[in-house]
């Protein structure tokens, strides 16, 4: 059992991972409206309407890619707490910038700050965990964790949605700041990570610097097998197509379908319930009936299948019905895919994640960028090619032969140690 002393620490760092979470989710279904009345205001033309919100949602996760190994390496040399404040405190200016923005040039400036520091809070946070947590209680933690980020994606969009459209009527400027209704999600989500913020001050201990850990003669060393490869790529391509589908549907529900911003932030809400609900039931009892291997092959055609047929539907309980299909396919894929790199090897299961989270950014980058390029050809063009990239690439599973025997071998020989 976990002492009383810990459940507190432990409970602020879930806070503060489902803080940040919420202040991803809730930019979801408003960032094209937002996006609209930032370019319009400045003349730009509306054709690059759809060029800006692609770029501003993969500025975010480029950002993260870059500096998220500089975060833990401070975080290793001094201590956990120093970097979670500095990330929650980049995280408020981000809401606030965001909430307050006259200009594109203010809303790129707060996506990058977003990114910077925000990569600073949820892998130092989790690694908090995994330092004052023992072996026999990590995989409760961690899944806490992966519940806590869960959460802040399910309310987010919802959260966002709703208070956009409130029937607050007021603008008032100041310098080159800008506050109406627009800004309410953004300033109460900065309120309530400033709220974070002091309790976390006041009331967290720092953990020790972990000097073994920043010696300059440790070297990374990553074994890149054909079957690592194989599944890198199938991560890769998962979060690709979840990212450019998060895109483009905000998009495509807003012209395509005339969906209020309620409508489009009720879609991320189910598909985020879904996946949260889903992966864990998955993750138990899923190869109870089906192997990894079929499990992923299952996960991907699902997934394929309901992007192919989205375009096709315009009825909102069609596209939610949809929408659900397609989650469903996520959260079968997505911890099949977790375990299978965390079992290539027991003793370097930490750095395997790493690289696995690495091949994810990438497509969280690319994903928003790509979506929207094929947005110009039609709203039916994105949906339908990612469709097919994701069922083709179901072909890796059968590329690679031995993927249950290697998966089954390592698993048993660590349930053995």
């Amino acid at each position: 059992m976990i002492k009383k002393s810990k459940l507190g620490r432990i409970f602020l760092v879930l806070l503060s991972l489902f803080m940040v979470m919420l202040g991803y989710g809730i930019l979801l279904p408003i960032l094209p409206y937002y996006t609209e009345r930032l370019a319009l205001g400045a003349n730009l033309d509306t054709n690059s309407i759809n060029f800006h919100i692609g770029l501003l949602t993969s500025i975010y996760p480029f950002f993260q890619l870059l500096f998220v190994i500089l975060w833990g390496r401070l975080s290793d040399k001094y201590g956990r707490k120093p970097i979670i404040v500095v990330g929650l405190i980049g995280f408020i200016v981000m809401q606030l910038l965001t909430g307050l923005a006259t200009s594109l040039t203010m809303l790129y400036i707060a996506r990058i700050l977003g990114g910077i520091f925000t990569s600073a809070v949820i892998p130092v946070s989790n690694a908090f965990l995994s330092d004052i947590t023992s072996k026999k209680h990590r995989t409760k933690i961690m899944a806490w964790s992966g519940v806590a980020i869960s959460s802040g994606v399910i309310f987010g969009p919802v959260l966002g949605s709703f208070l956009s459209q409130t029937n607050l009527h007021f603008k008032y400027s100041f310098w080159i700041l800008h506050l109406d209704r627009f800004s309410v999600p953004f300033i109460l989500v900065a309120l309530l990570g400033f709220t974070v913020l002091v309790i976390l001050i006041k009331s967290f201990r720092n953990t020790k610097p972990v000097s073994r850990f920043v010696s300059g003669k440790q070297k990374l060393n990553f074994s890149f097998s054909r079957f690592f490869i194989v599944l890198l790529l199938l991560s890769f391509v998962m979060q690709f197509v979840v990212t450019l589908f998060e895109t483009v549907f905000s998009i495509y529900g807003k012209n395509q379908l005339l969906f209020s911003s309620n409508q489009i932030g009720i879609g991320f809400m189910v598909c985020g319930i879904v996946m949260a609900v889903l992966q864990p039931v998955f993750a138990t009892y899923g190869e109870k009936i089906l192997t990894a291997k079929q499990q992923i092959g299952a996960g991907l055609l699902i997934s394929g299948i309901s992007l192919i047929a989205f375009p096709f539907f315009g009825n909102e309980i069609y596209v939610y019905v949809l929408i659900v299909t397609f989650a469903t396919g996520g959260a079968i894929v997505t911890p099949n895919l977790l375990s299978a790199v965390s079992l290539l090897s027991k003793e370097k299961a930490g750095s395997n994640i790493s690289v696995q989270t690495s091949a994810n950014s990438v497509g969280q980058i690319l994903g928003p960028i790509i979506g929207t390029w094929l947005i110009a050809g039609g709203f039916y063009y994105p949906f339908i090619i990612a469709g097919i990239i994701i069922i083709t690439f179901i072909g890796l599973l059968y590329f690679y032969k031995s993927f249950n025997s290697k998966t089954t071998k390592i698993g048993q020989d660590n349930k053995v140690s």
